[in-house]
């Protein structure tokens, strides 16, 4: 979807209602998962994991209901930031209350529910929530940049990692915005590029690479990590889902990898859960767990 396409989609919604957005996007949606096949197999392979014994024709319904749900991202983010239409409820919250304006802290998302939907309201609740977000660039990628940008006029900063990495001073920036009391976000499920630094977790009976970095912010800041789900509950509606506080003390370097291995654990067992809980909000459209050695 371009970018023009995208505007004038919003524009048409505004004079004759969202169900035209949700006609025309189911279309895009649809043109996507005949006309991409290798894409969509990515899905199929995926919930062959998840649901495992099922047939084909199964599988290929289960990746339909990823590719139809996901068309509520850019909905609900046309509602939210529009039309101020969507409610939510909260799990947790005063965990990241006690951490707002005091010690900061590190929010951990998935790619699993709507994180864009939850910044903004985020940013509504609290007035003095300070957001800085690390967000990795897709090469022509024209609708992530409009989403950058409404995140920016509601004061949210972003820090745009591209595929060559991100400088020692978007680091420091990081940590120095952590001490100031504000929340850094940043994504548990993906790296952006290869070579990146990760670490190895168990997830869904196959291995995982996971980014090491929010690990290493939690470790240097000595601020805590939350790890942070939005889902839609409904029409107009979300839940958000906040952990306790997660701490990352590395007495010595020497076991400074462990600790950081087993909180990614930590993360990837809690991801697992609410997958399974939540098998259609899984908006990882690339390979994620890597396949089993047959010769193991």
């Amino acid at each position: 979807m371009k970018a023009v396409f995208y505007i004038f989609l919003i524009r048409l919604s505004r004079v004759f209602g969202s169900w035209v957005f949700v006609l025309i996007s189911r279309l895009i949606a649809a043109c996507y998962y005949i006309l991409f096949p290798n894409k969509a197999a990515v899905s199929v392979r995926f919930y062959r994991t998840v649901f495992p014994g099922h047939c084909l024709i199964y599988y290929l319904i289960c990746a339909w209901k990823q590719y139809k749900n996901f068309t509520y991202v850019f909905l609900d983010r046309f509602l939210v930031r529009d039309l101020n239409d969507i409610t939510y409820t909260s799990e947790g919250h005063q965990h990241l209350e006690t951490a707002v304006g005091r010690t900061g802290g590190i929010l951990l998302m998935s790619h699993l529910g709507n994180w864009d939907v939850a910044a903004n309201l985020l940013k509504k609740k609290y007035d003095r929530l300070k957001i800085l977000l690390y967000m990795g660039i897709r090469n022509k990628e024209q609708i992530e940049a409009i989403q950058k940008e409404d995140l920016a006029e509601k004061g949210v900063e972003i820090v745009a990692v591209d595929q060559e990495g991100g400088s020692p001073f978007d680091i420091i920036k990081g940590i120095e915005f952590i001490r100031s009391g504000g929340l850094v976000s940043m994504t548990g499920d993906v790296l952006w590029r290869k070579g990146q630094r990760s670490v190895s977790v168990k997830i869904l009976g196959h291995e995982a690479l996971l980014p090491d970095v929010p690990y290493l912010f939690a470790h240097l800041s000595g601020a805590p990590l939350f790890i942070f789900f939005a889902f839609r509950t409904g029409d107009k509606s979300y839940h958000f889902n906040i952990s306790e506080p997660i701490q990352i003390n590395c007495p010595s370097r020497a076991k400074r990898d462990e600790i950081i291995r087993k909180s990614a654990q930590k993360y990837a067992d809690i991801l697992e859960q609410t997958i399974l809980m939540h098998p259609f909000e899984w908006y990882h459209f690339e390979p994620f767990l890597i396949p089993r050695n047959p010769d193991r």
